[in-house]
């Protein structure tokens, strides 16, 4: 009887146990659905359009427009065979593999179900179509194919580009935006924004074009499904000046806008947005030349890297327009790991750098004695005399290096005479800019002809290791042995880089990481 009792007794326990387990799974489930039902009401909620700008359109063709915004904005109109992700890397778009063949030949494979806007499927003919335009007009893409001799249309999906040479990563070439070749059947190829509403396959087209606005709508039959747009409208408005399109952003007219005016703060204010600077492709650096006697020992060029402070030079011969760089790809490149290659600005180890050397600081200058003769550390300082900022950098140097006892007599050099000292290596120094192409190939600086006249076998090997390679851990290794030579060997001192503002509303919600090549990484997650 006493067992009976408690038998009831423990089905009555797992009965309230089952009750209360079921009571608390409902009480989730209700939660979840208030959940459910409150992120939904704020989707909602959510503005999804959003406003950009463009001062003084010339086309919305963006292989034939000069205007950087239209360049911009277009990358959401039109795609590349080959993008670029954040970080710069060589990523599948139009694309979805390319091999290097034999010779000087790339074959490319095309993603297939792909539609233009207008509902045509895009195929390998629009490529060829594309290059072929490229390679009849002057833009700022035809350096792009300057070395493709011709395309070979295997099939709808595969086709051949044929190069008249090597060339070390051309698929960071291929990051031009692909034109459809059945729209420009019936339409002129230059014809202007004003009266067309070209065709992409991009994440969003064009649906209205006015004379004072274009829209762009969310592209529904877009190919890639994992990046679906929150955002459905987006309304370009065209202005006459940069002064109205920097107006309008100030008032709220416009939600992001990109610039390279260092005193934007005067035109759009500190308040109301967030500003976010991006470092440029436009690389300022010193070059040695290693013919020179003084110039080739290692000591001295490592005594001037000590003996430069980049950031007075910002600040006080560039109004702190730029970003101090320490290395060729030093602007966010995925090659280059957040390492520093410069030696920094350190005048005791300047000082001892030419020391240990055997070199005397006397009456305010270092000076040798080599073979009975006294030798004078003074170097010539190559600057293009029409470029009043390189000039005020080369003075700000040769301050800088003079109060170390290291002479530098400014050599301003016209244009002409500029282009052939760098091009004979007639110079000690040189102060030089160079516009960084999105290739990580730095044959520039290390290969065969190189500006600084440098050599190194194990830089020259690296070289063509990266170049036959497309295993990333081995490239990474090659990059960052690269980048310690450059420290340690030192052709160049990087110095600085241009600077972008990428300023945009704070109402602006989202992962907003631009880079120079696009501003819109991350836009089907934008909203307000």
């Amino acid at each position: 009887m006493k067992s009976n009792w408690i038998k009831y007794v423990f089905i009555i326990f797992i009965i309230l146990i089952l009750v209360f387990a079921l009571y608390i799974i409902r009480q989730d489930e209700e939660v979840k659905k208030q959940e459910e039902e409150y992120t939904a009401s704020n989707q909602d909620d959510r503005v999804k359009e959003i406003k950009l700008g463009i001062a003084g359109l010339d086309t919305i063709n963006p292989i034939l427009s000069n205007n950087k915004n239209v360049q911009s904005i277009t990358k959401l109109i039109y795609e590349p065979l080959v993008d670029l992700s954040s970080d710069y890397k060589a990523t599948p778009c139009l694309a979805t593999e390319w091999a290097k063949e034999s010779g000087n030949s790339y074959l490319i494979k095309l993603r297939e179900n792909v539609r233009w806007s207008d509902g045509q499927v895009f195929t390998a003919e629009d490529v060829k179509f594309t290059i072929d335009r490229l390679k009849d007009t002057s833009t700022i893409y035809s350096a792009n194919v300057q070395n493709v001799t011709g395309v070979d249309i295997i099939d709808d999906y595969t086709l051949r580009i044929n190069l008249d040479s090597d060339i070390p990563f051309f698929e960071y070439n291929l990051t031009f935006p692909i034109l459809s070749s059945s729209y420009y059947e019936n339409e002129d190829f230059t014809t202007s924004a004003k009266n067309s509403s070209p065709v992409g396959t991009g994440m969003f087209k064009i649906t209205d074009v006015q004379s004072s606005y274009i829209t762009l709508s969310k592209n529904t039959s877009y190919w890639n499904k994992d990046k679906d747009s929150i955002i459905e409208t987006i309304t370009v408005n065209l202005y006459s000046s940069i002064g109205e399109l920097y107006n309008s952003f100030k008032v709220g007219g416009i939600d992001l806008i990109a610039t390279d005016n260092d005193r934007i703060q005067e035109y759009i204010g500190t308040i109301g947005y967030t500003p976010k600077e991006v470092k440029g492709r436009e690389h300022t650096f010193l070059a040695f030349n290693f013919g020179n006697n003084l110039v080739s020992r290692q000591e001295v060029r490592k005594a001037i890297s000590y003996s430069i402070d980049k950031e007075n030079i910002n600040s006080n011969s560039l109004g702190g327009k730029c970003l101090t760089s320490s290395f060729p790809l030093d602007y966010g490149n995925w090659l280059y790991q957040e390492q520093d290659a410069s030696s920094g600005y350190n005048v005791e180890q300047a000082k001892k750098e030419l020391t240990d050397a055997g070199w005397t600081l006397r009456r305010g200058s270092w000076q040798k004695t080599e073979n009975r003769k006294t030798i004078r550390l003074e170097l010539n300082l190559l600057v293009r005399a029409s470029d009043t900022n390189k000039v005020a950098v080369a003075e700000n140097i040769k301050n800088q290096l003079g109060a170390q006892g290291i002479i530098i007599n400014i050599v301003q050099a016209s244009d002409e005479q500029y282009n052939n000292s760098i091009n004979t290596r007639n110079f000690d120094i040189a102060l030089c800019s160079m516009t960084l192409s999105p290739s990580p190939n730095l044959d520039t600086f290390f290969g065969s002809n190189n500006i600084a006249n440098y050599s190194n076998e194990e830089v020259n090997n690296l070289l063509n290791e990266t170049k036959n390679t497309t295993d990333e851990n081995i490239l990474k290794e090659d990059y960052k042995r690269l980048a310690e030579i450059y420290k340690t060997d030192m052709p160049y001192i990087s110095l600085y880089n241009n600077k972008y503002t990428i300023a945009y509303n704070s109402g602006l919600v989202g992962d907003i990481t631009p880079n120079w090549f696009n501003q819109f990484y991350g836009i089907e997650g934008w909203y307000k």
